[in-house]
């Protein structure tokens, strides 16, 4: 059976207190105010562990982390929006990204097929489309194609490899506002998942990260109200 430390705490506590009662005297004082002093660090802590999620009548302050759920709420979004996604971090990682651009591949993998036909209709609809018809017309420039889509292909990858290019493409990236529709984006994604909080779900999630270290509250309040118990005895 897995026992808490909180039970073992106040088992430990009340131990003592009904052990106290075999002993007479000094010893049995002794006992029996590190035993009620235990108990009572131990039961208060819990008992204001409890009233941190829980809402207890006429104790005023109990229930406070869902009084304050939409603060949590919040503090969430200011954190995220504040520390992680500001303007100054997107544009530096922008900024950074732009460096890594190669557009070689998506340039290998492009159809030029609409450019060639462009350029076969332009030349056949000209001056020399008649000249051309004498030797087979379309036929003619359509044996080019292949050609053609690998010298654009080339010559694509050439400029866009330039740093001229580069150059203009990252003084377009630096003035647009794609960081600012991001914010936008990533503060609205935020708001729609906030929202689908409950009260009772922040409850659950901060108990769930806090309740093993909110335990061992109850433990040390038990450890040092039975020292200052131990204390009271050699006092009183």
């Amino acid at each position: 059976m897995n026992l808490s430390k909180t039970f073992l705490t106040n088992a430990i506590a009340l131990i003592l207190v009904l052990f106290s009662f075999l002993f007479e005297n000094t010893l049995s004082s002794l006992v029996l105010y590190t035993g009620l002093f235990a108990l009572s660090g131990s039961v208060t802590n819990q008992l204001a562990i409890y009233m941190l999620f829980e809402k207890v009548p006429y104790l005023y302050g109990s229930g406070i982390i869902p009084a304050q759920f939409e603060a949590f709420k919040e503090s969430i979004k200011n954190l995220m929006m504040n520390q992680f996604f500001t303007q100054e971090q997107l544009d530096n990682f922008f900024k950074n990204e732009e460096k890594k651009i190669d557009l070689a591949p998506i340039i290998e993998e492009t159809d030029f097929s609409p450019a060639f036909d462009a350029l076969s209709k332009t030349v056949l609809e000209s001056s020399f489309g008649g000249m051309l018809g004498m030797f087979g017309g379309a036929s003619i420039l359509e044996n080019l194609r292949e050609s053609f889509s690998l010298k654009i292909k080339n010559a694509v990858i050439a400029i866009a490899n330039s740093d001229s290019f580069n150059n203009t493409l990252q003084k377009h990236m630096q003035n647009s506002s794609l960081s600012s529709d991001m914010i936008g984006s990533i503060e609205n994604v935020i708001d729609a998942r906030l929202g689908e909080l409950t009260p009772l779900m922040v409850k659950e999630m901060i108990h769930k990260l806090i309740n093993e270290h909110l335990s061992w509250l109850v433990v040390w309040g038990g450890v040092f109200g039975g020292l200052i118990g131990l204390v009271s005895s050699f006092l009183l």
